[in-house]
């Protein structure tokens, strides 16, 4: 332990509070909540400690520092703390397997016509979302659901109550999944009384929904409206319909979930099952990652506190496989995300104990069957990694291997990417992009050279001063897209900067070539080769990823160029116009009041930019 680490410790204070362990460059290794720092994060260093310094041992050897923030309460510790783990990714956490990217739906409550849509991201501009769902098809499941009720738009255009945004609809209005408000077809009253429908149905209030469909529809029939009263009944029994598929035994107002745990060969899964009034309006499994040495509780506390920092609803009660030390935290902490108690219960027996099985079996089945694909995966992809050691003469099968490609399409905008495979596996957290600065014009080769002088230099030097690349592993392989002039480039840079030794070959797309430095020729693998099949997905990952990259800042040059022709248009002007028509071609085709509209703009400055781009 370091002097400055023994300082640390005996300065924490006795206060409720989220701690982190760093190491010396800065990465995080574990984030921890506790209710007196001073005591839980000594512990870690006595003869007497917590159950999981056991599990971190590793880690322990590498805490050069200690980070701390103070919380009122053990709650804001926990959300806090979820929302660290999240945030930093932290190797020795527990934690929701690619957490950072599950689905939700967004509602834009902020709009006259409000969107439902499918989205990773949860920003505070007054939308409603629902979720995490596990997966997008998910997500997409609901929606396709829900637009079959109640048709909702799906375009980016600004439609303001009263205004015609469009000369005409779009196919979805006449193939009746869209209620066509861009031409005036229904009234902002009329569509925010089916959104509000929709908000009912996704927060698995079924029931409301029927009911109010009903009344509709009576209203309807009244007024002799018949073809309309015949559409909301055909929405109440496809409604009635799903509810009754998903009947499950469970009384008429319950508002819990339910979850399963299983766990097993440093894999877990979590099953949750959603009850809403009796009814389970939603399923889904979660798989769990650096479960390693963890325990059930461990997992199922890890589970609990990262969904529900995220969940867009928490139940009245949480059905639980077994008991959990942090129990009472975690009813005050989802209390407050609730607005109301919730109780954490492990049923003992009857329907209530049958419900927490069938998750329990559900999660058993769905992880056996991952684990069985994994072993799939697993198996060839050792295969791979062993015949491209083979082919290129390396000592061992490559771990970690890095792509590099380049972008240059017209000569403007250069980038370079950098994508990495561990064990075979796309390693996306750890792709880079480089814009190329000093080189002008389609130079691929002085491209390669300037991308992997970046790249190496830096974590060769250790400098003070080093960016991001002095946290990057070194590769076992470098795979250049290219043919012998990339290679030559490739090992001139890696000789300049002292890594004559590290391996490096290059792949040449059109026969499908591997050359290295020491081979005269090239090495071609059979088609039917894992290695093969490998090495190009490796290698299009690479492309893809720099192609991605290289339209965005084409596209940002477009937009930029566009509006610099426009006086009075700077970069927050700019901005607005995206924000709002999501591209030029839209700005080109939006009438002069609807440009107008937008914040900053006005008629005089919108006349003017619709004549620019027009012209």
């Amino acid at each position: 332990m370091t002097p400055q680490l023994e300082a640390t410790l005996r300065r924490l204070p006795d206060r409720p509070g989220v701690y982190l362990f760093r190491d010396a460059r800065g990465t995080v290794l574990y984030v921890g909540k506790a209710q007196s720092l001073r005591l839980r994060v000594r512990s870690y260093w006595q003869k007497r400690r917590p159950a999981e310094a056991l599990r971190i041992e590793s880690a322990l050897d590498r805490v050069a520092e200690v980070e701390y923030t103070l919380t009122d309460s053990v709650s804001e510790a926990l959300l806090l703390e979820a929302n660290l783990v999240k945030r930093t990714q932290p190797r020795f956490n527990v934690r929701l397997k690619d957490d950072k990217s599950y689905p939700f739906i967004k509602i834009t409550l902020a709009d006259d016509f409000p969107r439902v849509e499918r989205t990773r991201r949860l920003p505070a501009d007054g939308s409603r979302y629902f979720g995490p769902y596990a997966s997008a098809s998910s997500v997409d499941e609901a929606m396709n659901l829900i637009r079959r009720l109640f048709p909702f738009r799906t375009c980016t255009i600004p439609i303001r109550d009263g205004e015609r945004a469009l000369p005409r609809p779009c196919l979805l209005y006449h193939i009746k999944r869209c209620q066509g408000p861009c031409i005036g077809a229904i009234s902002k009253a009329a569509y925010r009384r089916d959104v509000e429908q929709v908000i009912l149905f996704l927060e698995g209030r079924q029931g409301a929904v029927v009911r109010a469909l009903t009344v509709q529809m009576e209203e309807a029939a009244g007024r002799l409206e018949f073809e309309r009263a015949g559409v909301l009944r055909d929405k109440v029994r496809s409604i009635e319909r799903t509810m009754e598929s998903q009947k499950m035994a469970a009384h008429a107002r319950t508002e819990e979930d339910i979850l399963g745990l299983a766990h097993q060969e440093g894999a877990a899964a979590v099953q949750l099952f959603a009850v809403r009034d009796g009814k389970m309006v939603g399923r889904d499994v979660f798989l769990l990652e650096n479960v390693q040495g963890a325990s059930e509780i461990d997992l199922l506390t890890a589970f609990v506190k990262q969904y529900y920092a995220a969940a867009s609803s928490v139940p009245r009660a949480v059905l639980l496989p077994l008991g959990l030390p942090e129990a009472v935290e975690l009813s005050a902490y989802l209390a407050g995300r609730r607005g109301g108690p919730v109780r954490l219960r492990v049923p003992l027996r009857g329907e209530k104990r049958q419900l927490v099985a069938l998750a329990t079996r559900n999660a058993a089945e769905h992880l056996a069957r991952e684990q069985a694909r994994w072993l799939a995966d697993e198996g060839k992809t050792r295969t791979a990694l062993v015949e491209l050691a083979d082919a290129l003469g390396l000592a061992v099968p490559p771990a970690r291997i890095e792509g590099y490609d380049i972008s240059n399409i017209g000569g403007t905008n250069a980038v370079g990417s950098m994508v990495v495979f561990e064990d075979g596996r796309p390693r996306t957290g750890e792709y880079r992009r480089f814009r190329i600065q000093g080189v002008r014009g389609p130079d691929d080769y002085a491209s390669h050279r300037e991308v992997l002088h970046r790249r190496f230099r830096r974590a060769r030097t250790g400098d003070e001063g080093a960016e991001e690349e002095l946290r990057w592993r070194m590769p076992d392989l470098v795979l250049i897209d290219g043919g012998r002039g990339q290679l030559s480039v490739a090992v001139e840079v890696l000789a300049e900067i002292g890594l004559r030794d590290l391996p490096v070959a290059a792949l040449a797309k059109e026969r499908e070539e591997l050359f290295t430095p020491d081979r005269p020729g090239p090495i071609v693998l059979p088609p039917d080769s894992p290695a093969l099949y490998l090495v190009q997905r490796l290698r299009d990952e690479a492309h893809r990823f720099a192609i991605g990259y290289h339209r965005r800042l084409r596209a940002k040059q477009a937009v930029r160029s566009a509006f610099d022709e426009v006086p009075g248009v700077g970069p927050a002007r700019r901005r607005a116009l995206l924000r709002v028509f999501g591209s030029t071609r839209r700005v080109r085709e939006a009438p002069v009041a609807q440009i107008a509209a937008v914040p900053g703009i006005g008629p005089a400055l919108a006349a003017r930019i619709k004549a620019v781009l027009e012209a």
